[in-house]
């Protein structure tokens, strides 16, 4: 190795430094790990797709910590490659608009410069930004419904067009949850309609925060009432078509959310529809509570067992919305409502219970089974509705579950499900109502006979007649020992015997009961289904006899 003199090292030392052959660098590189820096209000911008469109109604709080603590918790941020100015990342442009505000005010150093978490912007940035926005406000539940219900739609823009193809609402659904925003298919239908079809008729009342159970309300009635208009309106030459008709009956209601409401709307649309299809409106709101019920079914989503239903405690109550269900409190009088549930399982036998083991030490969920004939349907929004009426009304309201083994609650599902034989709700207790429910009961207790074309609905006597079947030869004998029972009931009224009949002393046993032998074989029982219903429509119909007799008696 060569020996470098002192004269030589000098030379070295003293020699012109390297020269920069590239460009310089204008600023420094994004960090490519999440690291904290502080940053001031000139570069920071807040997030352009913020789903928050209104004022943040804990804005004036919020201002009030900021100012005396400080920012406790700084949002994180991210920039865009390329970008200029930092964004917010998720949650925190309320917070960046104090901060301005407060920076203006004051001129407080510490309102200028932050100190944030940067996080670098990822490969589907602008869909991870989108829903950590939308998972960050739901979190504190801040958002109005229809701000989420933008927060979506632009999310399905982008979903798209990163897919390059359209969503179905599952698919949606599924992306949103897969990026840590999880939401149902059917909340999805209903922002999806929100958008298209309410927003643009009352826009006032969904930004100033109507709620989701208002807005479901409607969407359900637009469809019920547009399947109801297609029905009775094909063929027929009219002004107007239902969407037009639907947004003048809503537009006279964009007003403040306290004062919206949603059975006034139903009621209007019914009562013009009534008057542009020349059909009584009665009939009209059968048929759209007939297609309600339908549209529930299908678009709510699965609900809680009823074993789990909530159970108000003395001292609250709830009375059900008029005519909502035929689901309504205890047996023997009782004054109250019972929420039930559209997910209950079918008809189980109450257990047996074993040698040596009481009946209490068996399952519960068993037991309560055991008392419901068929399903009646309902959802966790109509729940919510009861149990807020509840608060109102002062009417107790005792839960299925919790009286089932102490009084006779009984479900039996149907265009009007029962979950109590002997209750009847304040928006029933009138003759045309009672004839309604009395008609249906009546024809779908015929209907198990197949001879559901043998009842007609009539607005005298207790609501419906029998008339002979229309086959030629006469029905089986189970079916003329039902007519002969329905016939029984109207004979007082609007009714002669038929020839057709057959002793109804004879076979009544037979029928209530079962173990009927005739010449032609084992006579059939009424199915549990439509005793249940039967004792239903006696009710009514003792009701309505009640009512006609001495119209000013209370409903016992």
């Amino acid at each position: 190795m060569a020996t470098v003199t002192p004269e030589e090292m000098a030379g070295k030392l003293l020699a012109e430094g390297f020269s920069r052959t590239g460009p310089a660098a204008q600023a420094l590189s994004d960090p490519v790990t999440d690291t904290p820096m502080v940053v001031t209000l000139d570069d920071l911008r807040p997030y352009e797709l913020d789903p928050r469109l209104t004022r943040n109604p804990l804005y004036d709080e919020i201002k009030t910590s900021i100012r005396e603590r400080g920012l406790d918790a700084p949002p994180p941020i991210t920039r865009r490659p390329g970008a200029e100015h930092f964004i917010i990342r998720n949650g925190g442009n309320t917070r960046l608009a104090i901060l301005r505000e407060l920076w203006s005010e004051t001129k407080d150093e510490r309102f200028f410069r932050i100190s944030c978490l940067f996080r670098p912007w990822p490969a589907r940035g602008e869909i991870v930004a989108l829903t950590g926005h939308l998972a960050e406000n739901e979190l504190h539940g801040s958002l109005t419904f229809i701000e989420r219900a933008l927060g979506v739609e632009k999310a399905r823009e982008l979903y798209e067009l990163e897919s390059g193809k359209s969503l179905s609402q599952s698919e949606l659904a599924r992306r949103l949850s897969t990026d840590g925003y999880p939401i149902q298919q059917s909340h999805i239908s209903r922002m999806q309609d929100t958008v298209r079809y309410l927003l643009p008729t009352i826009p006032n009342v969904l930004y100033n925060g109507l709620g989701r159970h208002q807005v479901e309300r409607l969407a359900v009635l637009r469809k019920a009432g547009e399947l109801t208009w297609e029905k009775h309106a094909s063929g027929t030459a009219l002004a107007v078509d239902f969407e037009t008709l639907f947004h003048d009956v809503l537009a006279p209601f964009d007003v403040q959310p306290d004062s919206f409401s949603a059975s006034r709307v139903r009621d209007e649309l019914i009562g013009q529809m009534s008057e542009l299809l020349h059909i009584d409106y009665n009939v009209l709101e059968l048929d759209i509570d007939s297609t309600e019920h339908r549209q529930r079914a299908v678009t709510s989503p699965p609900q809680l067992p009823v074993e789990t239903a909530t159970v108000v405690q003395p001292g609250h109550a709830v009375t059900s919305p008029p005519d909502a269900t035929q689901n309504n409190g205890t047996a023997a009088g009782a004054s109250g409502s019972e929420p039930n549930n559209d997910a209950a399982p079918p008809l189980v036998p109450a257990p047996t219970p074993e040698p040596g083991v009481s009946s209490g030490d068996h399952d519960p969920d068993a037991r309560l089974q055991g008392h419901i004939v068929s399903p009646a349907d309902n959802t966790e929004r109509l729940q919510g509705i009861q149990h807020l009426l509840a608060e109102h009304t002062g009417e107790p309201l005792p839960a299925f579950a919790d009286r089932v083994l102490q009084a006779i609650p009984v479900q039996a599902g149907g265009l009007f499900p029962i979950s109590d034989v002997w209750y009847i709700e304040p928006g029933l207790d009138s003759p045309d109502r009672l004839r309604i429910h009395i008609a249906q009961l009546a024809q779908e207790i015929a209907e198990q006979a197949e001879l559901i074309d043998c009842i007609e609905a009539i607005e005298t006597g207790i609501g419906f007649t029998c008339s002979a079947s229309h086959a030629d030869l006469l029905p089986p004998a189970f079916g003329q020992v039902v007519l002969a029972l329905l016939r029984a009931l109207i004979r007082p009224y609007n009714a002669a015997p038929d020839q057709g009949d057959m002793r109804l002393e004879d076979n009544l046993g037979a029928l209530l009961l079962g173990g009927g032998v005739r010449d032609t074989g084992v006579l059939p029982r009424l199915s549990d289904n439509g005793l249940v219903k039967m004792f239903r429509l006696i009710r009514l119909a003792r009701r309505l006899l009640d009512l006609e007799a001495n119209p000013g008696k209370a409903n016992p």
